[in-house]
């Protein structure tokens, strides 16, 4: 009798951490065409993918080694450009607390903290997607939109039915646009990995493309400015006008025409 009961015990003590070791959260709403979901972790992954209906659905899954999941909150702001969630750790500094904001605000630190937030995105159409991490990868599939993506600590790849940018530094950047029409300067930047961009034909850009250790191929006629060399292409695609800047360390630049 006492054996049954200790694994009854033993049991529900696995159930017990099974459930601390992670919690789902939920968020669905209306974002208005133009507008962006901004999504913002530090410990794990945001994946992205189209969206059913013309809501925006986030989901997020916490798991843990050594740190307590319930610590990490869940954030939810909306603004006029859109609408931002977060993972937002505990602070170790009480005169500075972590905060949930658009864009480049809020503050984001997290340490001593092993919390792992996994991020899913539904993207309706018209919506624009921005991802942020710091120890993770981003990939979104077939978006509708504009995607941007931005981490530390892992590879980005991006599929979109409009323009994407995208910047990390250990880690490749596969990008494939449905549009080529942006405004101003697109860029994909990394130090550690190749970048291969995919964009339809009739492309109108002056590239700039940078790498120490790798080769620069590309499927496009390019009148070239000044010299040219393997590490470094600069030149004009097309009718020019827009600029296009691809930058890497250690790895290829692959751009590379769609069809």
């Amino acid at each position: 009798m006492k054996r049954h009961h200790a694994g009854l015990a033993a049991l529900g003590l696995a159930l017990a951490a099974s459930a601390a070791a992670g919690e789902d959260f939920r968020w669905q709403g209306r974002v208005a065409p133009g507008q962006a979901v901004e999504v913002k972790g530090v410990n794990g992954g945001i994946d992205a993918e189209p969206a059913g209906g013309a809501e925006v659905e986030v989901t997020a899954v916490k798991r843990a080694r050594k740190s307590d999941p319930d610590e990490v909150e869940i954030k939810v702001v909306e603004h006029a450009g859109g609408v931002t969630v977060c993972a937002v750790y505990p602070s170790r500094d009480a005169d500075r607390p972590n905060e949930c904001a658009p864009g480049a605000g809020g503050r984001m630190n997290t340490r001593d903290n092993d919390v792992n937030v996994k991020f899913t995105v539904r993207v309706p159409a018209g919506v624009r997607f921005v991802g942020r991490t710091v120890n993770g990868g981003i990939e979104a599939r077939d978006l509708p939109a504009d995607a941007e993506a931005y981490t530390v600590n892992g590879g980005i790849r991006l599929e979109s039915a409009g323009v994407a940018r995208g910047e990390t530094v250990n880690g490749g950047i596969h990008a494939s646009l449905g549009r080529a029409d942006w405004q101003g300067e697109l860029s994909l930047k990394t130090v550690n990995g190749g970048i291969e961009l995919v964009v339809p034909a009739g492309l109108d850009a002056e590239l700039d493309a940078r790498t120490v250790n790798g080769d620069i191929s590309t499927d496009f006629p390019l009148t070239v400015r000044g010299r040219f060399s393997k590490r470094r292409v600069s030149g004009t695609i097309g009718a020019g006008g827009r600029k296009l800047e691809l930058e890497t360390v250690n790895g290829g630049i692959e751009l590379r025409q769609k069809g």
